[in-house]
């Protein structure tokens, strides 16, 4: 799977296209939205920049998985929230706003933390002979993240109708490629499959229930908002897995540290959607009782 065309060209250009629809969906006023309510993106930020590579790290030590495997969860933790994000976050009535905020800075951080944090992985797990991220994969890193998106950006601010026409089918063809991609990687595996699954489908469970949980935990112990935690929630919880996948099959080359991303690709879209579905009923819960007419 690798060495195809499908992987090595396809794909880069594939991601490139997603992040230039994430282009299309925002404005210069997203990043200047952080003096409105900078608490509640300091807070998604820390969590999701600081903290979730540290509990990605406890995962991997406490499950001792194999280097690649650890390699591949590690870049999964330092990858962006995505766009499906605010898609969850506004089927939960979450701060949608805060979101595409968070997003548009997310993407910006991304070029600079995924390399850093991938690089300190393979350092640490001794991945070096299979695996590296030098200066000019960064390169590659930072224009496949970067680029499209100041690209769409700029076509928006010259054509608000086309970024409005563009976004539905861009979204479709997000879910597409992450679809194809993620069921690529898992049958490029097949013959390790089931020892992979045992290996990272508990940890990238784990890691997903916890990165909800503390995204909205984390807001709520803060005294952020409900939709606001609910935002929060959903962006710590929701990666791009697709930027994920790209730099482990197009970059680093390598399948095996594809696997905990194409497992959390599927694994997210079920626990996002229980974990939602969970918070908003406790809620509604909680107001009924608090409507009801007493004595």
């Amino acid at each position: 799977m690798n060495d195809s065309a499908l992987i090595t060209t396809g794909l880069p250009i594939a991601l490139a296209i997603i992040m230039f629809g994430l282009g299309l969906s925002l404005t210069t006023d997203d990043f200047r939205r952080v003096s409105r309510s900078p608490r509640a993106v300091v807070v998604a930020l820390v969590l999701q920049v600081l903290v979730l590579p540290l509990i990605a790290f406890g995962l991997v030590k406490l499950f001792d998985l194999d280097p690649l495997l650890a390699v591949g969860v590690m870049l999964l933790a330092a990858s962006p929230g995505g766009t499906t994000a605010n898609l969850f976050s506004h089927l939960f009535r979450g701060d949608v706003a805060l979101n595409i905020t968070l997003t548009a800075i997310n993407s910006v951080l991304a070029a600079i933390t995924v390399p850093i944090i991938t690089n300190l992985a393979i350092d640490h797990f001794d991945a070096q002979g299979d695996l590296g991220l030098q200066l000019g994969k960064v390169v590659q890193v930072i224009a496949i993240v970067l680029i499209p998106v100041a690209v769409g950006m700029a076509v928006r601010r010259r054509s608000a109708d086309f970024a409005a026409r563009a976004d539905r089918p861009v979204r479709i063809f997000s879910i597409l490629v992450l679809v194809i991609v993620s069921v690529g990687a898992l049958l490029g595996e097949r013959e390790n499959l089931a020892d992979y699954m045992q290996q990272v489908g508990l940890v990238t469970g784990v890691f997903c229930l916890a990165s909800l949980t503390l995204g909205y935990a984390g807001a709520r112990l803060l005294r952020l908002d409900k939709r606001q935690a609910i935002a929060s929630s959903m962006e710590v919880g929701i990666h791009n897995t697709t930027v994920a996948l790209t730099i482990a099959l197009s970059v680093l080359d390598s399948t095996e540290v594809a696997i905990p991303s194409a497992v959390y690709s599927v694994l997210m879209y079920v626990l996002a959607t229980a974990f939602g579905y969970l918070i908003t009923r406790r809620h509604s819960d909680a107001e009924k009782n608090l409507h009801q007419p007493t004595g």
